[in-house]
């Protein structure tokens, strides 16, 4: 679908210029020059739905950028190519600004519209609200317009050293970057200053309301991607502020960096001081990244026994028998949903990572055997 600028849907910003009396040894400003030929197409991804792709050209343009005005609120995304590309989460139309950039305050732009039609979170793997031989002990369906804060909290901040890991991201509290609607909870990531840190984010955790010895955990999710992003779906021992980390334990049921969208970790951390032992297995896809549709991972958890899956898949398995005899994975944990930016593992982002970055949770379960 091409959609050619016409001269009089052009918004030009004012340059705001003014020329004084130049003294006999000024030299003349040069005028700034605008964009023009200002054209642009506009795709619909096939997967996942509702994902548009905008190719924005134009002579003169030093970069391009793109405002798409969702329901949750304005997103706007910067390219030097011109290609930019954002999924909406639930059926409407929706306007888009486009602009081509002289700088950041001289530029022309133009309105468009893009319509999005039966988009569901059908898309992707998903698995049953039943099995047999277990009760659903808890589960997060995120059906309401609101984090369920009987269920959740938030850390908020930088921590100790970035987390320990010197991250860059400062995590707030409240929708800043953590929303519930449309099915989902959605955490987003963006690059904006606040706490003295150059990107924000958000981490919620279950510690102290809801916490589980046991089950089959089911999660689905959609993965952001990136260099320096890092979506974790884990668990930490309730013992965690009595005894600290590692001692308490931790599993890692989804990790991802970001410059490898295709690949997911599952880790178990354990040991009596920092640094932990850990044991981890990773699981990759034939195709196509965790970013492009929902999948669904999976802790199966018993007594002396802790496995990890995609999709129903089994990549991982964890027992006493290799974990050097200390094993801290029979008691009761709680559940931590975050993104971190930045940090020595996985590194920092640099030019191709894109902002905001999203990661959508369609359910939390928690089955126990009868």
């Amino acid at each position: 679908m091409r959609r050619i600028l016409n001269m009089a849907m052009l918004m030009l910003v004012s340059l705001g210029l003014s020329l004084g009396m130049m003294g006999c040894e000024e030299k003349p400003v040069d005028p700034v020059v605008l964009p023009d030929n200002f054209t642009w197409t506009l795709d619909y991804a096939a997967a996942p739905k509702g994902k548009v792709t905008f190719t924005m050209k134009a002579n003169h343009a030093n970069y391009f950028s793109a405002t798409f005005k969702d329901k949750s609120g304005d997103v706007t995304l910067e390219s030097p190519t011109g290609v930019v590309s954002y999924t909406f989460a639930a059926d409407g139309t929706y306007e888009v600004i486009l602009k081509a950039h002289a700088s950041a305050a001289q530029y022309i732009s133009a309105l468009d519209t893009v319509k999005i039609e039966a988009t569901t979170l059908a898309d992707g793997y998903s698995t049953p609200t039943a099995y047999a031989g277990y009760n659903l002990a808890w589960a997060d369906e995120f059906s309401g317009d609101a984090l369920d804060l009987s269920s959740w909290g938030y850390d908020v901040g930088n921590g100790s050293g970035g987390w320990g890991n010197n991250e860059s991201q400062y995590y707030t509290s409240g929708t800043a970057n953590c929303v519930v609607g449309n099915g989902k909870l959605t955490i987003t990531a963006k690059k904006e200053s606040q706490g003295g840190f150059n990107y924000t984010s958000a981490r919620i955790l279950t510690k102290g309301k809801r916490e589980f010895q046991y089950g089959r955990i089911d999660i689905r999710a959609r993965l952001p991607k990136g260099q320096g992003i890092w979506p974790a779906l884990w668990m930490l021992g309730s013992n965690f502020s009595s005894v600290g980390w590692p001692n308490c334990g931790e599993l890692d049921i989804m990790e991802l960096i970001g410059n490898q969208p295709n690949r997911v970790h599952g880790t178990a951390h354990f040991g009596n001081q920092p640094p932990s032992t850990q044991r981890t297995a990773s699981y990759g896809l034939s195709t196509g990244n965790f970013s492009d549709a929902y999948h669904v991972f999976t802790l199966k958890w018993e007594n002396n026994l802790v496995e990890w899956y995609v999709d129903d898949v089994k990549f991982h398995t964890l027992t006493p028998a290799n974990t050097g005899g200390i094993y801290p994975f029979n008691q009761k944990f709680f559940f931590i949903f975050n993104i971190a930016v930045g940090g020595n593992w996985p590194g920092y982002p640099d030019g191709t990572t894109v902002f905001p970055q999203q990661m959508d949770v369609d359910y939390v379960r928690v089955f126990q055997k009868n």
